[in-house]
């Protein structure tokens, strides 16, 4: 929390100097501050800072005149209010609270004062916010004139300025989300709902004002507004009794005439209304029918596209909350509210049809069982008198009328809203749905609409199609709408439909069964014909019938969700057939895979009630959990003979493809029996042990063989026993595996053993494993090390305290790790040194004696482990003999002060900084830059107090600059800096920051309209950011090939990501650039007048001097190699040279090209003329528009 204080106030200290005397005033005021707590020698915390400013803000008070504090930009009272705003966030609350008199006191009389000052005024509502959530519920109900201020807060939320407006808007959202505990509800929320109730019957009684163009009028609209924006988000807060009278007063409001209010209330509305859903607890319920007719009743027209959608919207919320609390009394208002919202239908604005077939589709979910069965008893009359049946029948006739002729997207959401909401069954699960016996026909049409060449809207018909796909399924939806893809269908001149395939995919209720006895022999007819039509020559014929059986069987996973007849459909036979498939067939591998996968999850999750990560038709129809259960164990009987087949598909397909096959072999590893695991393991471990030591013995592919299988043995060790595991641990620790030459083998020997460590089956030893360890650390490769340093740091927690001495032998491994190239390798290594801290902070004893060649050198004994022990041992290696070595011991001892910098003490603190600033004057460029690194940290984490008498031997770095500036202030830092190169330095970087204030300024008044660029977000973890990110604030062009202080970026280096964030940055609004022209009073037209040439000369004659050189006749290039190489003379360059000298005109020395010249015919005169809007020249209004002075002007070819 300090921290963050530091981080803002750092951006107030350097406004000493300003001219805006706003921002002057508060910087000297924090510096006033800050040099009384040095003479005081107190600590700059936030408590302190409080308790100062308090202080401060009395005397202010006390000094006034009668006539109240002064409040002009450069008075001290706002300067208090400001820096008491900025500090009062980061103040502990117990703090705040025990001072809450004294600020109540202070601040609360001031209130009517900063009513007419705005920016004090905000100070003070950010003041009062972080009060008022800091309190507990005695003080928020009994502090002396608290609740005053409240109320004071709660009028200036109708503030006609926007930004106060704002502010105390968010104040009280703030604090009503956030309730004393243990309370749910914030005391303040009664109060709250009382204003905004008596605030909306005030204007609703009111009324808005008749006459036009008044202020009034603008004020009385006005007012409204703030209150409906004020009321949207503090509406889950407010209590439930509030809510009934809050609901009548928004019904009103839409009586007053104003199109916005009446949108915005009915918004409010719907939020409400969802709200009630969610909490029955709310008294609105007893209020949802009068609710609903008020809503009916104040029906808008057809034509007004504003009102209209949202009306609609309220309309479809009142009937789903009166659904959900008495849906019986709900049926019998469907057909009155179906009947308002039809004709909405056939309006000419889209977004209002679109909003009547959202509506009407939450009217559709209010279909009861006895409305459904009422429908369903009539579905053989003509004309129904039920009201689903009369709805059917309305939306049939409405497809084929020419009043709705627009509508057919619409009506077709509606119907798919109709299919949805009939999904019911009456009786057993097996019984047909609603939507077979009443939705038949109509489903039809849109099949028939759909095969018309003349129409129109195939994609919405494709998706009313998907969704009877997903609620009626394709046996029922194919004996409706044949595919009629085969030749006898052709022949017989019927439409074929085989956009219905890619419908298949999705979950649906059809039995396996129908695609077993229905696609599978279909797919083998097709197969014969595509190998005819291959023999023949007809090679576009055999794609066709390729693309069908691979959109057939990609339609086989949407038969495998839970199917009831699973244990019937899946034969040996079409298992077989699935195998082959399998091995034969890549292109429908995926599919299969994916439907093997689906049956095994599928089935697991209903028979475990686990049903959340399944699709919502799934859920929909779910399978009763005793059925699924019984299919899971039929499973269970073929996961052996399954796990063979997928073994070897594993290991016959590429690496792109392991991890779709590695997925199918968990899931079926996870319901197999203990028996079957244990084979299919042993399997593996003979196959992985002969292709071992065929690897050793011949160069062949044995080896990568043998890594396969370790990827086999890592997707089922989750399921191995405990004996299983053990035998497995010990072969990955052998020599052959960890000093195998083979990468791939020593990589997952590695991370076979990480994981058997993790998974807790494996009783451990670790010194002897420590040890095996060692011996391997010679034929270790570069791929293995990621997977060796998470082995040792799983292994590091399970070390006993009294054996902590084998972190002696892996500490200068990991430390060495901190310097690899592969950055996955680098944060592993970062784990394990952090793992290693830890495990020494936890307590212990380090026998140093237990190391060979410790008690050589007199360093035997034993010590107690801490994690100032664990710092000493890290920091031996400075003592290094290679740079490589120091320079990983610093940035070991980097990451290790970042991450226990609250528990080191500030002796070891002193002590490791002094030492790091020993090598700072050293020759080494990689020991230098990793030590400017940790200053880089140190300043950002270490204490002021323990950094302040070592800031004279900083480097002069200008980053480090800045933040030592952000940390100690401009004196401090300009007062150490002995030497005069740093003065300049840090005189260069306030005149950078003059000139990047100015330019920013400069910009904001040239380009209002554009928004400003954000910061690229920082990247990596918090440690990297720190230590490598510059925090340099100027945005100067000199900096712009710098990654990081004075080291050269590398070019290529994410040059994606910065052309996709420079387009971003400097793209512009459509019309931006033609804002910037004049225009013809008579005509309209834009009137472009020439540049005229009298600024940037020199610039503009280097850069034409090096194009020439380039493109003329007479210029000349380098080679790879350096040597010269003349331009051709040839006749195109001698042709645009001559153009190019006749439209150079010569102006105080400097050659320039006029406005459009590249739009010049070849033998005319050209097409622009000076001074005038004629004749046209189609060019980009950005060239144009650019303004002198901005360092771009037009080149000799026209370009830039």
């Amino acid at each position: 929390m300090a921290d963050a204080l530091q981080d803002a106030l750092s951006k107030i200290r350097p406004h000493t100097s300003s001219s805006l005397a706003h921002q002057k005033a508060p910087a000297t005021l924090l510096h006033a501050l800050e040099a009384t707590f040095r003479e005081q020698h107190a600590q700059p915390t936030p408590t302190a800072y409080f308790a100062s400013l308090l202080t401060t803000l009395d005397g202010v008070l006390q000094a006034a005149p009668a006539s109240g504090p002064p409040l002009g930009d450069g008075d001290i009272l706002p300067a208090v209010l400001y820096l008491l705003a900025l500090v009062a966030p980061h103040v502990p609350p117990p703090v705040i609270r025990s001072n809450l008199n004294t600020v109540i006191s202070l601040t609360a009389p001031l209130f009517p004062v900063l009513i007419t000052h705005a920016p004090p005024l905000r100070s003070q509502l950010t003041l009062y916010s972080a009060v008022l959530q800091a309190l507990e519920r005695p003080q928020l109900v009994e502090a002396q004139g608290l609740r005053q201020s409240f109320v004071f807060i709660l009028q200036l939320a109708l503030d006609p300025r926007p930004k106060v407006r704002k502010r105390a808007a968010e104040l009280v959202r703030d604090i009503l989300a956030a309730p004393p505990p243990p309370l749910l509800r914030h005391p303040y929320a009664e109060r709250v709902a009382d204003y905004i109730n008596s605030a909306m019957s005030e204007l609703s009684a009111n009324g808005m004002p008749k006459f036009k163009g008044k202020k009034a009028d603008t004020e009385g609209s006005d007012t409204i507004i703030h209150l409906l924006a004020f009321l949207r988000p503090i509406l889950p807060s407010l209590p439930p009794t509030s809510l009934p009278p809050i609901t009548s007063s928004l019904l009103l409001l839409p009586r007053l005439g104003n199109p916005y209010v009446s949108q915005s209330a009915y918004s409010i509305l719907s939020d409400l209304l969802a709200i009630s859903v969610d909490d029955p607890a709310n008294n609105i319920q007893a209020q949802l029918s009068e609710v609903l007719k008020a809503v009916l009743s104040t029906s808008p027209s057809k034509i007004d596209a504003a009102l209209t959608p949202a009306w609609a919207g309220v309309l479809g919320n009142v009937m789903l909350a009166y659904h959900a609390t008495d849906a019986e009394a709900c049926a019998k208002e469907v057909g009155k509210v179906w009947k308002t919202l039809w004709p909405f239908l056939e309006s000419t604005g889209s977004p209002t049809r679109k909003a009547a077939a959202e509506s009407l589709g939450m009217v559709a979910r209010c279909f009861t069982p006895s409305l459904i069965a009422t429908a369903v008893e009539e579905r053989a009359l003509d004309e129904p008198k039920s009201v689903i049946g009369r709805i059917i029948v309305q939306t049939s006739r409405a497809l084929d009328s020419l009043a709705y002729a627009r509508s057919i997207p619409d009506l077709l959401t509606v119907v798919s809203s109709l299919i949805n909401c009939l999904r019911h069954r009456s009786g057993s699960p097996a019984a047909p749905t609603a939507a077979e016996a009443l939705l038949l026909p109509l489903v039809a049409k849109i099949g028939e609409l759909r095969v018309q060449k003349t129409f129109e809207h195939k994609e919405a018909a494709d998706a009313t199609l998907s969704v009877a796909m997903r609620v009626l399924g394709p046996e029922v939806l194919l004996r409706l709408l044949p595919l009629n893809l085969e030749l006898a269908d052709r022949q017989a001149g019927r439409e074929p439909r085989a956009f219905l395939l890619p419908l298949l995919a999705q979950p649906h209720p059809a039995k396996l069964g129908h695609f077993v006895a229905y696609f599978v022999p279909l797919t083998e007819r097709m197969f014969d014909l595509q190998q005819k039509a291959e023999m023949e020559g007809r090679a576009s014929e055999a794609k066709v019938w390729s693309v069908l059986v691979e959109q057939i069987w990609a339609g086989l996973p949407g038969y495998c969700w839970g199917t009831v007849d699973l244990k019937q459909a899946l034969t040996p036979e079409f298992s077989q057939l699935l195998s082959q498939l399998l091995y034969g067939q890549p292109e429908l591998r995926p599919a299969v895979l994916k439907a093997l996968k689906i049956m095994v999850d599928s089935n697991v999750a209903l028979a475990s009630g686990e049903t959340a990560k399944l699709p919502e038709s799934v859920r929909a129809d779910a399978l009763p959990s005793e059925v699924a259960a019984e299919n899971v164990a039929s499973l269970r009987t073929q996961a052996e003979s399954w796990l063979a087949v997928l073994f070897n598909v594993f290991s016959s397909v590429g690496r792109d493809n392991q991890g779709m096959v590695g997925d199918v072999v968990s899931a079926w590893a996870g319901i197999a029996g203990e028996q079957e695991i244990t084979k299919a393991y042993h399997k593996l471990v003979d196959l992985f042990k002969q292709n071992l030591i065929k690897s050793q013995a011949a160069k062949d592919d044995s080896g990568n063989i043998a890594a396969v299988t370790q990827d086999l043995l890592v997707i089922v060790l989750p399921h191995l026993s405990s004996v299983d595991a053990t035998a497995l641990f010990e072969i990955c620790l052998s020599g052959e595996v960890l000093g195998s030459k083979n990468n791939g083998v020593q990589k997952r020997g590695y991370k076979i053993l990480a994981k058997l460590a993790e998974s807790g089956k494996v009783v451990v030893d670790n010194e002897a494993v420590v040890q095996k360890l060692e011996k391997q650390l010679d034929g270790l490769a570069s791929a293995a090390k990621k997977d060796r340093f998470h082995l040792l740091t799983v292994l590091i927690p399970s070390i006993p305290p009294e054996r902590l001495h084998l972190m002696l032998s892996i500490i200068p491994e990991a430390v060495l790790g901190t310097k690899e190239p592969s950055e996955k390798a680098r944060n592993v290594a970062f784990d394990l040194i952090v793992a290693m801290g830890r495990k020494m902070a936890a307590g212990g004893v380090v026998k140093r004696n237990m190391v060979d060649g410790m008690d050589e050198d007199g360093s035997g004994g034993e010590a107690t482990a801490s994690i100032a022990e664990y710092m000493t041992m890290v920091a031996g290696g400075l003592a290094g003999a290679s740079p490589h070595m120091i320079s990983a011991t610093v940035t070991a001892i980097s990451r290790l002060v970042f991450e226990f910098k609250d528990t080191i003490s500030p002796q070891m603190h002193m002590e490791i900084f002094t030492t790091m600033l020993v090598f700072v004057s050293s020759a080494n460029r990689e020991i230098v830059k990793s030590v400017l690194g940790f200053i880089k940290l140190a300043i950002h984490t270490m204490s002021v107090d323990l950094l302040r008498p070592h800031l004279g031997e900083l480097a002069k770095v200008r980053h480090i600059f800045e933040r030592m500036l952000r940390r100690f202030g401009w004196e401090d830092v300009y007062a150490c800096a002995g030497e005069e190169e740093a003065r300049k330095v840090l005189v260069n970087i306030k005149k950078r920051k003059d000139r990047a204030k100015r330019k920013r300024a400069r910009d904001a008044d040239n380009d209002e309209d554009e928004e400003p660029a954000s910061k690229p977000a920082a990247g990596g973890d918090a440690f990297e950011d720190v230590l490598y990110g510059s925090e340099s604030e100027i945005d100067d062009s000199e900096d712009e090939l710098r990654i990081d202080d004075d080291e050269p970026m590398d070019l290529l280096q994410g040059a994606a990501s910065r052309v996709t964030n420079t387009a971003s940055t400097k793209r512009r609004k459509p019309g931006q650039d033609a804002a910037r022209f004049k225009t013809d009073g008579d005509t309209g037209k834009m009137v472009v007048d020439d540049d005229s040439p009298d600024e940037d000369a020199d610039a503009a004659l280097a850069g034409d001097a090096y194009r020439e050189t380039i493109t003329s006749a007479d210029g000349f290039t380098r080679g790879p190699n350096g040597r010269v190489k003349f331009n051709k003379d040839t006749k195109k360059r001698r042709r645009e040279a001559e153009e190019a000298d006749e439209d150079v005109e010569m102006a105080t020395g400097m050659r320039y090209v006029k406005l459009g010249h590249e739009f010049k015919a070849k033998k005319a005169g050209g097409d622009i003329k000076k001074g005038g809007v004629e004749p046209y020249a189609y060019m980009s209004l950005s060239q144009a528009a650019k303004k002198h002075g901005r360092g771009s002007r037009v080149g000799i070819a026209g370009k830039r």
